[in-house]
């Protein structure tokens, strides 16, 4: 037998045994592992702003290069914004970097595009887990020239730095809330609103981590109430106090973990 087929057949336990160690997250993982399928694009750490969840400037909101946008059937109309995902290349012994893996915030939603099967170029069409991650992320994983490859990936929770951040805007009784920088399941799946002058109110989605009410809150300290997928429910009093301008961002408490 030639040495280079021994050299193989050598490594290819090996190499497989690699892809099955365990991970750093597991004591954080709220998930078992699933299967799923991850591309690429490219992007100028400077121009990581917008996106479908809201958050604007990456980069200012903490989540860095570090993220990912999700398909149809996993961004779930934007309630999936802000949780974390720990994902791990698979099954391609040529691209993945064996023993390796990455947590990933959801900050935006990877379109479908009909004019594609879901199994023929449509990679973010409905059934298909998909991951579309800025190459700064992939390359953590795989090497480029993989293109779409087979992955896995598990919800972990969101380790942050500092408190959960409200980020006030709107004009007239037309409040709006940004809430980022969330630990524990890191989404947000209902908020509630509080001033000196009312009780408890449900506010609404508007889109993305973006939440709305219709109220005059003007001269109140206003508290909130929010709710991860988790069932975790935590209340920040008097985040945002009496003097509050739109515009201009409070940081409060965090999940605990």
């Amino acid at each position: 037998m030639a040495p280079q087929l021994l050299l193989v057949l050598f490594l290819l336990p090996a190499l497989a045994a690699a892809h099955e160690r365990p991970s750093s997250y597991g004591s954080s993982a709220l998930t078992e592992w699933r299967n799923a399928k991850a591309s690429y694009f490219s992007i100028d750490p400077e121009d990581a702003v917008g996106g479908a969840c809201g958050f604007g400037d990456l980069g200012k909101h903490g989540y860095g290069m570090a993220t990912v946008g999700l398909s149809t059937a996993l961004f779930d109309r934007g309630a999936s914004c802000g949780g974390c995902y720990e994902v791990r290349c698979v099954e391609d012994l040529k691209y993945c970097l064996p023993g390796t893996s990455i947590v990933v915030t959801a900050t935006n939603f990877c379109p479908p595009n009909y004019g594609f099967p879901a199994d023929a170029g449509g990679v973010c069409n409905p059934p298909n887990h998909h991951f579309l991650l800025p190459i700064q992320a992939f390359e953590k994983i795989a090497l480029w020239k993989a293109g779409v490859m087979p992955i896995q990936y598990r919800r972990v929770k969101c380790l942050r730095e500092g408190g959960v951040r409200f980020s006030v805007s709107g004009k007239g009784s037309f409040f709006t809330v940004l809430i980022s920088n969330v630990g524990g399941a890191g989404d947000v799946r209902s908020v509630k609103l509080k001033g000196t002058e009312s009780g408890w109110l449900s506010m609404g989605r508007n889109w993305g981590q973006i939440w709305h009410i219709n109220l005059d809150l003007t001269g109140q300290p206003v508290s909130f109430e929010l709710t991860s997928s988790d069932g975790t429910t935590m209340t920040n009093f008097n985040v945002v106090p009496k003097d509050w301008e739109f515009g201009k961002t409070y940081t409060g408490k965090q999940f605990l973990l």
